[in-house]
């Protein structure tokens, strides 16, 4: 991993990651009590650690105003729209978060190196992204963009363990294998969607990722610190007091159906695997 960062214990990392996860907390109360609007855009290589990062700026959030945007291929009918017009229903309403999981910059990245858009398509996208980001922020959408930055060889080892992992199977598909023989190819697309779109107003942020632990940390603190929210007072909560019964009684508990007890069987299938264990010892 470049940039001279050392690999983060499994303990120190947790303590951290629990730490900003809480500030992110923070940091939707402060955008719903000033009706603001957030949106984080993740790009990357395939395999460079994205999922992973959204995963954890998320888990702890409001899911009611926070949400996850990964749009699939477009519809006959949206590939007739205007490009941006299809992410534009996704964008936030006031005090919402929406992390783009893959974004417009599809156009710029796969659609340009694997040839499903044309070469005006690209060349109009280039021209047009930062005219329309820069409405977003004009409106007063926080925008923040971050590119995962993989190397080869750590991106092949990624490939690899998804493909005999049964639980991951599903993030590795044909598509993805593609890029690895077209590497460079992505490298050019990429220096070049950074030529027209990294700009003062909407720059772009690289986190080096062959380190996902890291990579999450890195992303998550500096999203933080790029936004200027503050604690929001909440009012005081008690929990009251629970009144005494009316007479009210639970139905009987074979009227009802219940899931079968699978953690029962487990626990007892492990007690006599103990048990049988400890009888064979010396």
């Amino acid at each position: 991993m470049s940039g001279g960062s050392s690999a983060l214990s499994r303990p120190v990392y947790a303590r951290e990651l629990l730490r900003l996860q809480t500030q992110l907390v923070t940091l939707q109360d402060w955008l719903r009590a000033e009706d603001a609007r957030l949106v984080v855009v993740f790009e990357g290589r395939d395999a460079a650690g994205k999922g992973g990062a959204i995963k954890r700026v998320a888990e702890r959030l409001n899911p009611r105003w926070a949400r996850i945007v990964a749009l699939p291929v477009p519809t006959e009918r949206e590939r007739t729209q205007w490009y941006f017009q299809r992410y534009v229903e996704h964008l936030p309403a006031a005090g919402e978060i929406v992390l783009f999981d893959r974004s417009w910059y599809n156009r710029a990245g796969v659609e340009r190196v694997m040839g499903f858009c044309t070469e005006q398509e690209h060349r109009l996208f280039l021209r047009q992204c930062p005219i329309f980001e820069q409405m977003l922020i004009d409106d007063g959408i926080m925008l923040r963009k971050y590119w995962f930055s993989v190397s080869d060889a750590v991106q092949e080892q990624r490939f690899r363990s998804r493909l005999i992992d049964p639980t991951r199977r599903w993030k590795l598909s044909a598509m993805d294998l593609e890029s690895i023989t077209r590497w460079e190819a992505y490298s050019r697309a990429k220096d070049e969607m950074f030529a027209h779109t990294d700009t003062s107003e909407a720059p772009w942020y690289v986190v080096e990722s062959d380190d996902k632990r890291s990579a999450r940390i890195n992303m998550i603190a500096h999203l933080l610190a790029s936004v200027p929210y503050h604690e929001i007072d909440r009012p005081p909560l008690r929990i009251p007091a629970r009144p005494p019964s009316s007479g009210y009684q639970r139905p009987p508990r074979d009227v009802q159906t219940y899931v079968p007890d699978h953690a029962a069987a487990l626990a007892h299938s492990e007690g006599c695997r103990r048990k049988r264990g400890s009888a064979v010892r010396p």
